[in-house]
C-alpha cells in the first residue's frame, strides 16, 4: 500500500535523479481525481504515443481528444530525454487491465500474461507516455531510453520498489503493443542496475571570483529551464529571467571583447603635457571623456 508522491516529492525525485525535468502549465492541480480514486500506487506504467513532435505530443497528452479528456500521463518523456509535467494526479493511460498483472506487480514477481481487462489501472499507475511513432521503425534515442530509466528508477526509490514494479502497457491490457520498438524485459534490466547504485547527485554550480556570481549560480541552477522555455519561444525573450541571463551574457561578452583591445601607452611627457593642458583648460576634461566614450563604443560596435 503507497500513497501516491505529492507533486513536490515527484518533481524532487525526478531531478534528484539527474532528469531535465518541463513542468507544464497547472500541472500540479491537472488530474482526473473527480473521476475515481488516485492511489494506493503500485507501479509505473510505459506508453509509446504514436505522435511526432513534442510541442504537440506534450499538447496532446495535457488535453486529451475527443473520446478520451486528458490528462493522458503524468509526464511525457521527449526524444531529447527531457520530461515534461502534466498531472500529479489520477490520469486517463492504463484503462481496464489484467488484475492479476497487478497482484504480481504488489507482489514484485514475474508477471502472468495479461488476458483479461477487469481491473481500474489508472487508479493505481504512474504513467509515462514516450515522443514516438510506434511503428517499429521511429528510432529510440539513447538519451530518451535513458530518461525512461531513469524516471522509473526515481519513482521506485520514492517507494522503495524494485525494477519489477515498472511495467509496460502491452503487459497490462489485452491488445496493446506499447511501447514499441524495445524490450520491457532489457529496460527492467537497466532499471535494477540503476537502482543498485546511489542516485544521480544533484550537480554544484560553478563559483567565479567576480561580482556576477550570483547571476552564475542563479543561470546554472535554472539552465535547464531557461532552455526549455526559450525553445518554445518564436524568437522573444520568454521572462523575467532569461532578459538577466541574456543581459548577463552579453554584458561578459563586451568586457571581454574590451579586455582584448590593445592599451594605449603614453609616455611620460605625453602624459605631463597632458595633464598640463587639462589643468590650464577645464573643460577640456569633459572633452576628453566625451571622445574616449566616443572611441570606446565605437570600438565595442566592431
Amino acid at each position: 500500500m503507497a500513497d501516491p508522491l505529492s507533486a513536490d516529492r515527484l518533481l524532487a525525485a525526478l531531478r534528484t535523479e539527474g532528469l531535465t525535468v518541463v513542468e507544464v502549465g497547472n500541472w500540479r492541480t491537472h488530474n482526473r481525481n473527480h473521476k475515481g480514486s488516485w492511489g494506493p500506487v503500485h507501479g509505473v506504467m510505459i506508453h509509446h504515443t504514436v505522435t511526432k513532435g513534442t510541442t504537440s505530443t506534450v499538447r496532446i497528452c495535457r488535453d486529451g481528444y475527443s473520446g478520451l479528456p486528458g490528462p493522458l500521463c503524468h509526464g511525457v518523456i521527449a526524444k531529447d530525454g527531457s520530461v515534461h509535467l502534466i498531472s500529479a494526479g489520477r490520469a486517463n493511460h492504463a484503462g481496464l487491465g489484467d488484475g492479476d498483472v497487478l497482484r504480481a506487480v504488489i507482489a514484485e514477481r514475474e508477471l502472468p500474461a495479461d488476458n483479461e481487462a477487469n481491473t481500474d489501472g489508472n487508479r493505481h499507475f504512474y504513467g509515462f507516455e514516450c515522443e514516438n511513432l510506434g511503428d517499429g521503425k521511429d528510432p529510440w534515442p539513447a538519451v530518451q531510453l535513458e530518461a525512461i530509466e531513469r524516471v522509473s528508477a526515481a519513482i521506485c526509490r520514492a517507494h522503495g520498489w524494485n525494477e519489477r514494479s515498472v511495467i509496460g502497457h502491452l503487459e497490462w491490457q489485452p491488445g496493446k503493443v506499447d511501447p514499441r520498438g524495445f524490450s520491457m524485459d532489457t529496460m527492467r534490466g537497466r532499471i535494477r542496475r540503476r537502482l543498485a547504485g546511489a542516485p544521480a547527485p544533484v550537480p554544484t554550480p560553478p563559483k567565479e571570483d567576480n561580482v556576477m556570481e550570483p547571476v552564475e549560480v542563479w543561470a546554472y541552477r535554472n539552465k535547464r529551464a531557461d532552455e526549455a522555455s526559450v525553445a518554445r519561444g518564436d524568437g522573444r525573450i520568454p521572462d523575467a529571467y532569461g532578459y538577466l541571463v541574456q543581459t548577463h551574457s552579453l554584458a561578459r561578452a563586451l568586457i571581454a571583447k574590451a579586455d582584448a583591445r590593445p592599451a594605449v601607452d603614453l609616455s611620460g611627457e605625453q602624459l605631463t603635457a597632458l595633464a598640463n593642458a587639462v589643468a590650464a583648460h577645464p573643460a577640456l576634461a569633459d572633452q576628453i571623456a566625451e571622445r574616449v566614450a566616443e572611441k570606446i563604443a565605437a570600438r565595442l560596435a566592431n
